[in-house]
């Protein structure tokens, strides 16, 4: 059947996570991978400017996820990545770029950028990639989790104000790697304005 042998394909020249750094580096060497980019989701543009500023720290993240290769999961235990594709940045840059440009594209925050430069904030947010991932289900077909969780806290005392898990899981229409893409994209356009609200708010 052309799914099981798509699938086969898919993982059969993957690696392990004992061997993705090595064979990283030589797929790498040995040719350009595709790369691909998601696009920022602005909140809300209601609610006034706040003369505030906003800073978000380079999130936290597994080894495993740590790195620009678009990850898949066969199973619970183990962990793949996509052969010929690529992020255009390591996962944690890329979600701290979508966050930072779908906050300020809401118009509603003086200052929104990096925690490693910029103005002294007023608040920092924190943020912890645990999901950022391809699944592999049962019956052949896939889906794309993404699970962040945010903690927003006072610059000036270090006190935290407020803590939000976010997440999502949706199906992929195909294993081909722009469909792949495309629900990622899907997700972050449910999360990034609802992460971006909830940050404004209390900021």
């Amino acid at each position: 059947m052309q799914t099981m042998t798509r699938r086969a394909a898919l993982f059969g020249a993957l690696s392990t996570l004992s061997g993705c750094a090595a064979i990283s580096s030589i797929n790498s060497a040995a040719a350009p991978l595709d790369t691909y980019d998601l696009r920022p989701a602005a909140g809300s543009t209601s609610g006034g400017r706040r003369s505030r500023t906003l800073l978000v720290a380079k999130p936290q993240a597994s080894a495993a996820l740590a790195t620009d290769r678009i990850m898949i999961k066969p199973d619970a235990v183990s962990v793949t990545y996509l052969p010929d594709a690529r992020w255009v940045d390591e996962v944690p840059a890329v979600v701290q770029s979508l966050l930072i440009r779908s906050i300020s594209e809401t118009g509603r925050v003086a200052y929104v950028g990096r925690s490693d430069a910029g103005p002294i904030p007023d608040k920092a947010l924190l943020v912890r990639i645990d999901a950022f991932e391809v699944n592999a289900l049962e019956n052949g077909a896939f889906s794309v989790t993404v699970d962040l969780d945010l903690t927003l806290i006072n610059d000036s005392n270090q006190r935290v104000v407020a803590s939000r898990r976010f997440s999502q899981t949706d199906l992929v229409a195909s294993d081909e790697v722009t469909e792949i893409v495309a629900a990622f994209q899907n997700v972050l356009n449910d999360l990034l304005p609802a992460m971006s609200d909830w940050a404004i708010a209390r900021t």
